[in-house]
């Protein structure tokens, strides 16, 4: 016996649920602005003011970096765009380097754009880009309001891919304004893995130093190499060339290559820094807990040994006269079970990274309070 009921419509959630559809209404009525010019201002990047890239290090560095760490530093990670505006509508167009294209982490934090409203100490999320994932070239809003008022905007850059052009549009007649003045021109420069890049966090804003970056009315620069954080002194002779810093966090043991290329490189990356900054604090961040330590146990013993060496390292430089040195233990950072905050044992979700930015605050604010003052969240 023939069965006649049809086979029903596939339909996509995409149809079911208005929240997840890609519209973009009324784009063609924006007035587009490049952040390149003021009042808008584009932060996060150390050579930006001469270079006008969208690159987190030198378009033609003066000493040598590997092709992977010159590839990574086109992804834009950390880099900001503030403004003020009493525009009802924000949009953004946006031509990336590459498409998405990672498996356990979303195209809205590998390539999207997101916005946050109400200024220093008092920032709420306000919108995320929408594209389908792979594309190139998107243009999305991403805040809509009915009502017209003077508001203050930070727009988080991708994380994990690099950006050719951005183009922000408003409505036609609005005003836009410079954004409020940072508290001091000095910077906190974070030097790391893909967790400081922002590895596997859902949209830009939640990466740990985006995170810190709107508790802190400073200037945060990411200097975060996805599996290429390996320490080489030239990325600290670089790191050196970022004027004014409020501080360096170092956080790359992760990629360090084991425990005694650790001991080789750790010591020469301070002792370069140094010689350019011999007061700027430092903050030493061991690695946060893998989730496959309760049954690996050569990765827990390889993480110990390490912090053991990095307790070691700053006492003994401290002891020998350099007393702007911090260790921090970042093993608890993610609790007793670190699977249960990372994406694959290794990268942190959105709590993952809160995680650690609720652990870093108060040594940051401990650190840089005598020489840059720091907004309440």
């Amino acid at each position: 016996m023939q069965n006649n009921v049809p086979e029903p419509e596939k339909v996509s959630p995409y149809q079911l649920d208005q929240n997840m559809k890609i519209e973009n209404h009324g784009a063609d009525e924006r007035i587009w602005y490049s952040p390149q010019r003021g009042p808008f201002q584009v932060s996060g990047f150390g050579w930006f003011h001469t270079e006008r890239k969208y690159r987190r290090l030198p378009a033609v560095p003066e000493v040598y970096i590997r092709p992977e760490v010159d590839a990574l530093a086109n992804c834009t990670s950390g880099g900001q765009i503030r403004f003020r505006t009493n525009s009802r509508s924000v949009s953004v167009r946006v031509c990336l380097t590459a498409g998405s294209s990672m498996y356990h982490m979303p195209p809205t934090g590998e390539c999207g754009v997101d916005a946050y409203i109400g200024g220093p100490g008092h920032w709420l999320h306000a919108g995320t880009a929408r594209f389908q994932a792979g594309q190139v070239e998107y243009e999305s809003s991403i805040f809509d309001s009915e009502t017209s008022a003077a508001r203050s905007f930070l727009l988080n850059m991708p994380l994990y891919q690099g950006v050719e052009e951005i183009w922000i549009g408003l409505e036609p007649g609005a005003e836009v304004w410079a954004p409020e003045s940072y508290d001091s021109s000095k910077k906190v420069i974070v030097y790391g893995t893909s967790i400081t890049q922002g590895g596997c966090a859902s949209r830009p804003g939640m990466s740990y130093t985006n995170i810190l970056s709107r508790r802190f009315h400073l200037e945060f620069i990411n200097l975060g190499f996805s599996g290429n954080g390996k320490g080489e002194s030239e990325l600290a002779v670089l790191a050196a060339q970022i004027p004014e810093p409020a501080c360096l966090v170092i956080d790359y043991e992760g990629n360090a290559g084991g425990t005694e290329s650790y001991r080789q490189t750790l010591p020469l990356y301070i002792e370069t820094y140094r010689k350019v900054h011999p007061e700027v604090p430092i903050i030493l961040i061991s690695r946060i807990r893998h989730g496959a330590e309760s049954f690996k146990p050569e990765i827990l013993e390889g993480r110990l040994a390490r912090k053991k060496f990095q307790m070691d390292l700053i006492r003994q430089l401290t002891e020998a006269g350099d007393h702007n040195l911090t260790f921090v233990d970042g093993s608890d950072w993610l609790g007793d079970d670190p699977g249960e905050t990372t994406v694959d044992g290794v990268h942190p979700t959105d709590l993952g990274f809160k995680l650690m930015a609720d652990r870093l605050e108060p040594v940051l604010r401990q650190v840089i309070g005598d020489s840059a003052s720091a907004a309440g969240r």
